[in-house]
Order: structure tokens, then C-alpha cells, then sequence
């Protein structure tokens, strides 16, 4: 994988979009920052930016298909962990809370934002190309303050904590092995055992904000095979594609604007 780094960016996920869009890009290619003034994150949600913290993003496009891209997600996630977990092994606060986010000791360390862009092949009888921006952030120095929920940095650790610049040699190499469990998408189903392994909540109970206003509260069971939540609601259970999860029913306020998901 090539990598191109600079000082400062608005966002490396904009940077990503402008070389596809405009230069047509294709990957696999790292955009790394080490700060970002317009950082991004789920939803429109605001994304805060810390010297010293992981700005990274990936270009994607081999074995890309619209209905496989948001499996990179998972990807993302399991390769993160992994790269964590090599440079801080005696730490086991590390997990996965579904959708994206990464978590120490159930605080927000960071989060993954994927980007799809659908490109013309310039041949009608040929689908679109698809392109996918795969966006990681992880608070290495600083975590931010004045957000609605708990976040945290690794410089909490009581070891030496991995600087953005080890993390990001960890991550990459990682993420090239995941990719390769991936398979385009044949291998999602150990890609998602993976996951699962480092997924906090499990079999507990969580509470579920869904899109315009619903809320719900059950026992999270598992992710399906195409990586839904699944959660038991008493004798019912719900399949839910996108949402923001709060575990063990801890209710915090809505969100603000601020978010720490790329």
C-alpha cells in the first residue's frame, strides 16, 4: 500500500474523496494527518481533532462491491484491535461496541467512518465502480473534553503508551492481513467471528437510539451475517441496521454535534 502523510488537512477522508473524485484514484492508498482543522464523523457529526492522536484514512477499491463495502467496517474494527492489542498486550480494555467505535475500559478511544463513492465505468452495460474511504481515528495523546459520553486516550495506560506513528505501523500491517481473512467479502464470516470476540456487551443488556427518535432496550445477542445488531426484546428480536448503542443502560444526553466516530 502506498501512503502519502501531511502536517495538517481539513480531513484525510476529504483528502481521499478529492484524489478519487478529481484524480482518480483508486487505492490501496493511506492518508495520514497529524491534525485535521474539519475532521468528520457519523451522522455529520463533528470529529475532534487532537496533536498527537491517529488521523488516517484508506482507499479501497479491489473486491468492492456496494453490497460487501460495508463489511470494511468490521475490518477496520478487527484490525485496529489487533494492532492495540500487539503494542500494549498486558492491557485487556480493549473492545468493539457495533457499529464503529473502538473502546479502553468502555470509554470511546476512537471510531471508524466508512465513505463509499460509486463511480461511472464509463459503459452502460457495465455497473458503476465502487470506491470505498475506510477512516480511523484513534486518541493516542488527548482524548476530548466536554463530550456526551466517556472518552479516553492510551496515554491513560500505565505503560508507555504507542505513539500515533507506532500505531499506525501496527494498524497497517494488520489491516493488510484482515483484508487478506476478508477475501472480498468470501471471508467476512471469520472477519465477523473476530469481531465478535472483541465486541463489549455481549449478552448484555444495551439500550438502542434508532433513527427518527425510537429507543429501545434488550439483551445485544449478536451481529448477523451481514453485520446487523441483533438485539432480544423479551420475546421479540430486532434487527437493526444503524443506530447508536449505549451499553448496560447507561442513558447519556443526546448527541451534541460532537463526536469522536470518524
Amino acid at each position: 500500500m502506498r501512503l502519502i502523510a501531511f502536517d495538517e488537512l481539513d480531513s484525510t477522508n476529504e483528502e481521499a474523496r478529492r484524489r478519487v473524485l478529481e484524480e482518480g484514484e483508486r487505492g490501496p492508498l493511506w492518508i495520514v494527518a497529524g491534525r485535521q482543522s474539519k475532521g468528520r464523523g457519523r451522522l455529520g457529526r463533528d470529529w475532534i481533532s487532537v496533536p498527537g492522536n491517529l488521523h488516517a484514512s484508506l482507499v479501497l477499491s479491489e473486491g468492492v462491491t456496494p453490497e460487501r463495502a460495508p463489511q470494511l467496517g468490521f475490518v477496520a474494527g478487527v484490525a485496529a484491535i489487533a494492532a492495540l492489542r500487539a503494542l500494549a498486550p498486558d492491557e485487556a480494555g480493549f473492545a468493539l461496541k457495533w457499529p464503529n467505535d473502538i473502546l479502553l475500559n468502555r470509554a470511546k478511544l476512537g471510531g471508524v467512518l466508512l465513505e463509499g463513492l460509486a463511480l461511472s465505468t464509463g459503459d452502460e452495460g457495465r455497473p458503476p465502480a465502487g470506491v470505498v474511504v475506510v477512516g480511523i481515528g484513534v486518541n493516542c495523546a488527548a482524548a476530548p473534553q466536554d463530550v456526551p459520553y466517556p472518552a479516553t486516550a492510551l496515554a491513560s495506560l500505565q505503560v508507555p503508551a504507542p505513539s500515533a506513528q507506532a500505531l499506525f505501523a501496527a494498524l497497517s500491517d494488520r489491516f493488510c492481513e484482515t483484508l487478506r481473512l476478508w477475501s472480498a467479502g468470501s471471508g467476512f464470516a471469520q472477519v465477523r467471528g473476530k469481531w465478535l470476540e472483541a465486541a463489549a456487551g455481549l449478552g448484555e443488556s444495551v439500550h438502542v437510539r434508532l433513527a427518527r427518535g425510537e429507543e429501545i432496550e434488550g439483551r445485544f445477542e449478536t451481529i448477523d451475517a451481514d453485520g446487523r445488531l441483533v438485539v432480544a426484546c423479551g420475546a421479540e428480536r430486532r434487527v437493526i441496521d444503524a443506530g447508536d448503542v449505549i451499553l448496560a443502560h447507561r442513558a447519556t444526553p443526546a448527541p451534541t454535534g460532537q463526536d469522536l466516530h470518524r
